[in-house]
């Protein structure tokens, strides 16, 4: 038996191990593929962001819905799907929290959980906000450390619940409309090597499936109050479909954060 059969046998019978995040926003993409024919043939594997591109990085998953800034971390990428988490206006999700406003804030703690939107913040403070920060690392509980010119990032779940919590809130996703003019990608489905075009397929139409049933999306979350509209969430805030816009904006994203000093 030649290679190429044997290595479409092997891709047939294989588990496709699979990472995620369990966000709020990951949920019609989540809908779709735990609702698809091949769940049986992945194994899914949840986490924050960071740790779920760590784990791509290292090859402990095949495919990921990791942090685009993890792309030049990868030795061979791929985009996988043709839907991703992304913003073309606020996000709602992903911002800087202060007491103070922009102008006073001195020090602001990093969101341990992503990688993109650490690279983000640091990108418009320094191009959009034109400010010289003392960027500190941060630890769980870093949001009581917002205090006096101390400000923080937050992002996810955490970041829908503390919006009415502080009087300062700057969406990076729209503050990085505002500056660059493009719409932003902060999560995208890829891997590390090829992954063969009918898994590709099966994995893209469960995505759709899910983005095209908000409704079921919705009536699935829990009871408990979420601190926000999640309807204007998923429809509003939240963009899908990675468009060829999308990939422009996730390119420029990715040239400036080559710019950033280490």
């Amino acid at each position: 038996m030649n290679e190429y059969l044997c290595t479409k046998l092997i891709q047939l019978d294989k588990r496709w191990r699979i990472g995620v995040v369990s966000y709020f926003n990951t949920q019609p993409l989540l809908l779709g593929i735990e609702k698809a024919d091949f769940l049986s043939k992945i194994e899914l594997v949840k986490d924050y962001p960071a740790k779920v591109a760590q784990a791509l990085i290292d090859g402990q998953i095949d495919i990921g819905l990791v942090p685009v800034a993890i792309t030049p971390l990868l030795s061979n990428p791929h985009i996988v799907s043709d839907f991703c988490i992304g913003t073309k206006s606020k996000v709602a999700s992903v911002a800087i929290f202060s007491k103070v406003p922009m102008e006073h804030i001195a020090s602001i703690y990093l969101d341990y959980q992503s990688r993109t939107s650490v690279q983000l913040a640091r990108i418009l403070l320094k191009e959009y906000w034109k400010k010289d920060i003392q960027f500190l690392h941060a630890q769980e509980d870093y949001i009581q450390a917002i205090e006096g010119t101390t400000a923080v990032v937050i992002i996810g779940d955490r970041a829908l619940a503390n919006l009415t919590e502080f009087e300062y809130v700057y969406d990076l996703g729209e503050a990085w409309i505002e500056h660059t003019g493009l719409p932003f990608v902060f999560a995208a489905w890829m891997s590390n090597q090829p992954i063969p075009d009918d898994f590709k397929s099966m994995f893209n139409n469960a995505n759709a499936y899910g983005v095209e049933h908000i409704d079921e999306v919705l009536n699935q979350l829990p009871a408990r109050k979420h601190g926000y509209d999640m309807e204007t969430y998923y429809t509003k805030n939240i963009a899908y479909q990675l468009t060829d816009t999308m990939q422009q904006g996730m390119q420029l994203f990715l040239e400036k954060v080559k710019q950033l000093a280490p």
